[in-house]
């Protein structure tokens, strides 16, 4: 990402993303998580406007949930991190699709939780990094009828769907490099380091929302190729690889260079983490708004594509976080964003090709299951360091995981466009 090139219209549109589905998210106001029955039924209780209520406790390496089965409507969850180090996000997931979740559950904070309407199904609970990730989740009643219209029409609905996520994965952007710049500007390394671990992802997630756009206000001369210092995700992401000497260094791996390698933060430090700061609000408040306007399925199946290829041949080599190693962190980010992207084109897709979808939905398994080898709860970024040395062992085999992926992935193009 990053690299210097010219800016065309099909380059402002949003190649890959994210993850998908328009949430409705609310804060707990006092409420208290209950740890119950793991796996179990048990009686729901609904709240006086007549809204399921269902309580999860992450606990040491577990997620308890009271109960795992609700009716059809209106569901509130209510999540609490007791003390769950490993765990620091939750989801609820429905055919790969992301429909509620919250994220940066620190232990010993307030309960948290988000509302979603849900139709009668099978759904997954998703805590990365618990014991036992997923769990099953049924909705009883009124199951959610096929969606009608024509492939493409149920697609273009996807679209929909995916822009308001990436839009707030730019809210929680915003609001990670705030805190970032936060710690940096408190001086303590260490806190600092969390920061920018706990505030990547977001990026990682919806990493090419900000590929070849520009700094809202500036237009590329006639004739000339663009300034790097104008475009949002060289001055958010550049790395040393693809330095351009005339614009210098920032964003997020300029600090992350002076956190891992120089052990310190300096002025310049803070510079570039106020700078990063705002950028992102800028990219948040001014460009993502309309960023979808001209946003073609298609587009979501080149861009998981993608994202996928980018894991397996460039971040592969380790060049991405040389200093902190941080890069399987990178890589389930980027994943999960392809797998959002998909998740939007799903219903669609169903509707051309149902067996390569069903082979999609296992390789998105099977990738998951391969990077949850990885995981350590007690690490940054909560994987083990992508050191020299992993690479050297393990990273031919990351690759050809993820490839097979991709090569799936990257048929749908072609597929989408002529539905």
């Amino acid at each position: 990402m990053g690299e210097r090139m010219e800016m065309t219209s099909h380059a402002q549109r949003i190649l890959s993303g994210a993850f998908a589905g328009a949430l409705a998210l609310s804060l707990g106001m006092g409420l208290t998580g209950c740890a119950g029955n793991n796996d179990s039924k048990s009686d729901t209780q609904k709240s006086s406007d007549g809204v399921t209520q269902v309580n999860v406790t992450l606990k040491d390496n577990t997620q308890e949930i009271d109960t795992t089965e609700v009716e059809a409507g209106p569901v509130t969850f209510n999540v609490t991190n007791e003390s769950a180090a490993g765990i620091s996000e939750f989801e609820l997931l429905y055919n790969q699709k992301i429909v509620g979740e919250k994220e940066n559950l620190a232990p010993g904070l307030d309960t948290v939780s988000f509302t979603v309407t849900l139709d009668g199904g099978d759904y997954k609970l998703y805590a990365p990094g618990a014991d036992e990730p997923y769990k099953d989740f049924k909705v009883t009643g009124e199951a959610a009828a096929a969606p009608e219209g024509s492939a493409q029409d149920v697609m273009k609905q996807g679209v929909s769907e995916y822009a308001d996520y990436i839009k707030a994965q730019g809210q929680y952007l915003e609001d990670g490099t705030q805190a970032l710049k936060e710690a940096v500007d408190s001086g303590d390394v260490e806190a600092a380091k969390k920061a920018w671990a706990a505030a990547r992802p977001f990026y990682e997630h919806a990493e090419s929302a900000v590929d070849n756009f520009l700094m809202p206000g500036y237009t590329i001369p006639e004739g000339e190729e663009a300034d790097n210092n104008y475009f949002l995700d060289y001055l958010i992401d550049m790395r040393e690889s693809n330095l351009d000497e005339d614009a210098g260094w920032h964003g997020f791996h300029a600090i992350e260079r002076d956190l891992w390698e120089k052990g310190k933060i300096t002025d310049t430090t803070k510079e570039y983490a106020s700078e990063l700061a705002e950028n992102c609000k800028i990219l948040n408040e001014q460009v993502l708004p309309s960023f979808a306007d001209d946003l073609m399925p298609e587009d979501l199946a080149n861009g998981a594509a993608d994202l996928l290829e980018e894991v397996s041949t460039t971040k592969i080599t380790g060049e991405e976080d040389a200093y902190s190693h941080l890069d399987l962190s990178d890589f389930r980010s980027n994943v999960e964003g392809a797998q959002q992207a998909y998740a939007n084109l799903r219903d669609g897709l169903l509707k051309i090709d149902e067996d390569l979808v069903n082979k999609i939905d296992g390789e998105f398994q099977s990738v998951s299951d391969m990077l949850d080898g990885y995981r350590d709860d007690s690490a940054l970024g909560g994987y083990v360091a992508y050191t020299p040395e992993l690479q050297k062992s393990d990273s031919s085999k990351l690759s050809e995981g993820i490839m097979a992926l991709h090569d799936d992935l990257a048929t749908l193009a072609e597929k989408v466009a002529t539905a």
